[in-house]
């Protein structure tokens, strides 16, 4: 089985962010950098599937920053190699699943996973732009799966509950938290991955600009200090009544 999981270099989530001076760009200067969350994800269930069944496991990337050491972390969770499509910059997320979809295409993968969302824009759209794209049935948010033969049953998340799916193989499966709990690289993960290979390759599809443009970027207004009430319980109530009654105003 060819698995293929498209990852996304982001800022770690840990990161304090800070608006640039621009006003419309947040400055990373200082961030460290990961793969998102989600696409571990996608990395952990292909890994299995692969130690189920055989096969090979390929991580791809549109990622201008030419820092190899992130998807290296996912060649040390397993991964067998790596393509990096390094791009000019930012693009928005119909540009980057074309972008993506040729390099899937060429390959010709039995099955594609991505993570729900990249941490960061949160845009949730590329996985299903890329099913589109490519014409593959996709299952979205995914928390549970099984492959038998070239049947995927699939449980995933909807609005107060759960679905079950079917499809054929080849299939695109964007996976949520609770799919499986990603391993951590091995030293021995770690240093087989500084030996398998990571491809770059130029994008084909290029546009002038973004179908989009960022006015202004500003964080949210500090909340409010807390008030502690003191003294004995009727006290207290009284205070809190009296709070929620004069100045909150919901009482």
């Amino acid at each position: 089985m060819k698995i293929g999981i498209c990852v996304k270099r982001v800022p770690d989530t840990e990161t304090r962010p800070k608006v640039a001076s621009d006003g419309k760009t947040f400055d990373l200067s200082e961030a460290k950098y990961v793969i998102s969350p989600y696409d571990e994800f996608g990395i952990e269930e292909a890994l299995k599937l692969k130690e189920a069944n055989g096969g090979e496991v390929v991580l791809i990337s549109l990622d201008s920053s030419g820092d190899v050491s992130v998807i290296r972390n996912g060649l040390a969770m397993g991964a067998d190699r790596a393509i990096i499509v390094e791009g000019d910059g930012e693009r928005d997320p119909y540009e980057t699943a074309v972008v993506l979809s040729d390099v899937l295409k060429e390959e010709n993968f039995d099955m594609v996973f991505f993570g729900k969302q990249g941490v960061g824009h949160d845009y949730q759209q590329v996985p299903s732009i890329v099913a589109e794209i490519m014409n593959l049935p996709m299952i979205s948010v995914v928390v549970e799966l099984k492959v038998e033969g070239d049947t995927v049953t699939a449980v995933r998340e909807i609005e107060g509950g759960e679905e079950v799916v079917e499809a054929k193989l080849p299939v695109l499966i964007s996976a949520q938290k609770g799919l499986n709990v990603p391993r951590y690289p091995s030293l021995r993960g770690i240093m087989a991955a500084k030996r398998k290979p990571v491809d770059k390759k130029s994008p084909n599809y290029s546009s002038e600009k973004l179908s989009w443009e960022v006015e202004k970027v500003e964080l949210p207004p500090p909340r409010k200090a807390g008030k502690i009430v003191e003294g004995e319980v009727e006290d207290q109530v009284k205070e809190i009544v009296k709070f929620l009654s004069e100045e909150v105003k919901i009482i």
